[in-house]
């Protein structure tokens, strides 16, 4: 009895653990598309010409008040105008539902406008 006691316990915990694991998967990729379409909507129509697509990464972290934090952004061009406008459109705006508060990092291309 007490084996079957032990057997249905461990299956129990074994279960527990499989879909605790599951469920936290989609939450994070949930966060992630969220702030992806949410900065992408901050950073339509620059105000500056880009001649040539550029990539740049953005640390950026969530605070209390669900506004978004830019903490660094990185690129292999030291494009301070780019720097600036990414910050500018950013830093302290509201994201539409609460996100997890930890530090993300994104991609973020910058498509020419020259054709």
């Amino acid at each position: 009895m007490k084996s079957i006691k032990l057997v249905l316990i461990a299956v129990a915990f074994a279960f527990s653990i499989h879909s605790n694991a599951t469920n936290t998967e989609p939450a994070k990729k949930k966060s992630k598309t969220l702030i992806s379409q949410e900065i992408q909507k901050f950073l339509k129509s620059p105000n500056f010409q880009i001649e040539r697509d550029i990539k740049v990464t953005v640390r950026l972290t969530v605070n209390k008040k669900n506004e978004i934090v830019v903490l660094s952004v990185n690129s292999n061009l030291n494009l301070y105008e780019v720097e600036g406008f990414i910050k500018s459109r950013l830093n302290y705006k509201k994201l539409s539902e609460k996100i997890e508060n930890k530090i993300y990092t994104l991609p973020v291309k910058l498509l020419s406008s020259i054709n």
